[in-house]
């Protein structure tokens, strides 16, 4: 499958380039960004993340996009799919998940980003369900979650990348099946 590149009236989804990496490091190191993972991210770690984005790309021709404003060509993080490595009780599934600077939070940027992920899942990829997990007290998170459709399970699980008795532990989970998505938008 050619790898798909996407773009919404403000923002270009693209394969990763190796100019990404830097500023990629940086918002991982963003304590206001990581608030609610377990800590900062090393920039080994970081760069291990985009060397899977990159692989996904090449195997699948689909993964976590990273994000460029179109008005500025500024790397603002990423969004897009992924099939998560650890395995969850309602594993085998697709993620829909984002990261963005913090300087770019507020403007609707994740949301934007986010729609037009579902939409190559169901339309493009044809997907039957895609999910979102994110630590319970992640409010923001959980908005952009109901913004782009997504339904609150109610369900709270001990998310097992993140040590035991850590308070970003408990996560909720949000999905939409095809069938909701496309009635939502029908």
């Amino acid at each position: 499958m050619n790898p798909i590149e996407l773009q919404t009236p403000r923002l270009r989804l693209r394969r990763w380039r190796e100019e990404d990496r830097e500023p990629f490091a940086a918002l991982n190191q963003d304590a206001r960004v990581m608030e609610h993972f377990p800590g900062l991210i090393p920039r080994d770690r970081s760069d291990a993340t985009v060397d899977a984005c990159i692989n996904a790309f090449a195997t699948r021709g689909w993964g976590n996009w990273a994000i460029e404003r179109r008005d500025t060509g500024e790397f603002i993080g990423f969004t897009g799919l992924s099939i998560p490595q650890r395995r969850f009780h309602f594993s085998p599934c697709v993620e829909v998940g984002w990261r963005l600077a913090h300087a770019h939070w507020g403007q609707g940027f994740a949301t934007e980003a986010a729609r037009v992920a579902l939409q190559v899942g169901f339309q493009q990829l044809d997907l039957d369900e895609i999910v979102s997990m994110t630590a319970v007290g992640n409010l923001r998170s959980q908005a952009v979650m109901r913004r782009i459709g997504l339904v609150d399970t109610g369900e709270v699980f001990e998310h097992p990348g993140v040590p035991e008795g850590h308070p970003v532990r408990p996560h909720c989970l949000f999905k939409i099946s095809a069938e909701q998505w496309r009635a939502a938008r029908g």
